[in-house]
């Protein structure tokens, strides 16, 4: 029985809410309008029951009161005023209710109690201090009693003060244990009705979460296929879900629409951009009589040409790749020899040391233990490995280091850099073209937001898969994992 109430606290809070959420602010405003109802039917419970149990004998108490002097000048007919003082207290007295009558001088008339025993000393109340002239519950010791005291006034004239006491105290302590209980059961209730708001809360706006979600994880990649189920939602979130489907469906359609285009368009100006990059060659191989203002602006403008020429092609691969028809030369292809040549052009390019590391964990007896062999278009793979290890020297001023071993039949290629890392909110976007970060650290540098995404497409062309390990200012880490490859007998 207690588990599954722990399970389901523990499931409420298990989660952080902010303060400004919709979940935090609709668990406060029903919790607190719940815990003001029940109070107030507390209350409410609490009085109607004073009403029943107490009122009553206020009511009889005032009514004696009221009715005593009448009595009194009745009974005096045929005794005297002492005597019908006393006859009257006799007469008006229970085993509960006990009356005292005083003179004006302070001389006790009448005093009757008839069960000792159960009834406190109406004497000993009266001389511990103020009695209210209203019936009104006092407690006295352990006990509790309704009393009221007023002057006795016969035939006009002020004779002495009567007090009448009546013992309630079963009734008091009923009535303090009836608002125990209903104490405890508000209490127990108000606890169950908070754990239930929210549960329910956190229940009803769970698609929400789940739809906050999936936009956050979802990729380019991912457009055309995610789809937000919600079987069991309200209708208002199902409708919500299939806004939100059909915005995905547009958003697929529209990026399938501009990969079509950029493709088309970097088909169509990589061919006269060529050109152009020609004569402007061409002119600087033969133009004699420029001036070296001349000179210096053609030169400008045969590189921007060669640059642009170069991202048409990345576009170009990248439409190829995603059309399927980027073509793959998978063969046996050494990594220990791929990698310690790629290094050595990296290391001349730049100027920057480049270490390698080498570490063969798995024993494969067909193949050399010092030599790591994976399934791989050579090409590509240079290509990818060129432009990560371009990168790690770019965004740091420390050793880049290439890490090659296997594990669980498959090649793993880490490059390895201390730079200025990425922040965890832009390694999700790094692999995606055109994509870049905000940080003016990496603004500064050139580069078109493309490489990491030919990459991406060109590993997993390969039955590879690329990730990013990073951490700002501790660097990042870019692992490649291939398949190793496995001579046929």
């Amino acid at each position: 029985m207690h588990n599954p109430i722990r399970k389901a606290i523990a499931n409420i809070f298990s989660k952080r809410m902010s303060p400004t959420s919709l979940q935090f602010r609709l668990t406060v405003e029903l919790i607190a309008i719940s815990v003001i109802s029940l109070t107030s039917v507390s209350i409410w419970a609490g009085w109607r029951m004073e009403q029943t149990l107490i009122n009553g004998h206020k009511q009889m108490l005032e009514y004696i009161a009221m009715r005593f002097p009448d009595q009194v000048a009745m009974y005096m007919e045929t005794g005297g005023i002492n005597a019908g003082i006393e006859r009257t207290s006799n007469k008006l007295s229970t085993a509960r209710l006990s009356i005292l009558v005083k003179s004006a001088e302070g001389e006790v008339i009448a005093k009757s109690v008839n069960n000792p025993d159960n009834v406190v000393d109406i004497a000993a109340i009266v001389a511990s201090g103020n009695i209210p002239t209203t019936p009104q519950v006092v407690q006295f010791a352990d006990r509790y009693v309704v009393m009221c005291g007023n002057g006795l006034t016969i035939n006009g004239k002020l004779v002495g003060q009567v007090y009448l006491s009546q013992d309630i105290t079963n009734e008091q302590r009923q009535l303090n244990n009836g608002i125990y209980g209903l104490a405890m059961v508000s209490i127990s209730a108000t606890i169950i009705l908070i754990l239930a708001i929210a549960y329910r809360i956190r229940t009803a706006l769970a698609p929400l979460a789940q739809m906050s979600q999936i936009a956050s994880d979802i990729s380019i990649e991912d457009l055309s296929i995610v789809k937000l189920q919600l079987a069991k939602a309200p209708d208002e979130i199902k409708g919500l879900a299939q806004a939100f489907n059909e915005m995905l469906f547009r958003l697929s359609e529209s990026w399938e629409q501009q990969r079509q285009f950029v493709g088309n368009v970097s088909h169509e100006l990589r061919t006269p951009l060529t050109v152009i990059g020609g004569y402007l060659q061409s002119l600087l191989r033969r133009g004699d009589n420029l001036s070296v203002y001349q000179t210096q602006a053609i030169s400008t403008a045969s590189a921007e040409t060669e640059r642009t020429i170069q991202m048409l092609q990345d576009l170009l691969d990248l439409a190829r790749a995603d059309s399927g028809n980027l073509h793959f030369r998978q063969s046996p292809v050494f990594l220990n020899t791929l990698v310690a040549e790629v290094a050595v052009m990296s290391e001349k390019v730049s100027d920057r040391p480049v270490k390698v590391s080498f570490s063969n964990q798995d024993s494969n007896p067909d193949v050399d233990q010092d030599d790591i062999v994976a399934l791989a278009d050579q090409d590509r793979l240079q290509q990818v490995l060129i432009n990560l290890v371009d990168n790690a020297i770019k965004y740091s001023a420390h050793t880049v280091e290439i890490k090659l071993e296997t594990k669980e039949e498959q090649a793993i290629i880490h490059i390895c850099d201390r730079g200025i890392g990425i922040p965890l909110p832009h390694q999700q976007r790094v692999f995606e073209r055109f994509y870049r970060s905000d940080d003016p650290s990496t603004r500064s540098r050139d580069g078109t937001g493309l490489g990491l995404a030919i990459a991406k497409s060109l590993i997993e062309g390969m039955n590879g898969r690329i990730s990013l390990r990073s951490k700002p200012n501790e660097g990042s880490t870019f692992t490649i994992t291939l398949p190793i490859w496995k001579p046929t007998l």
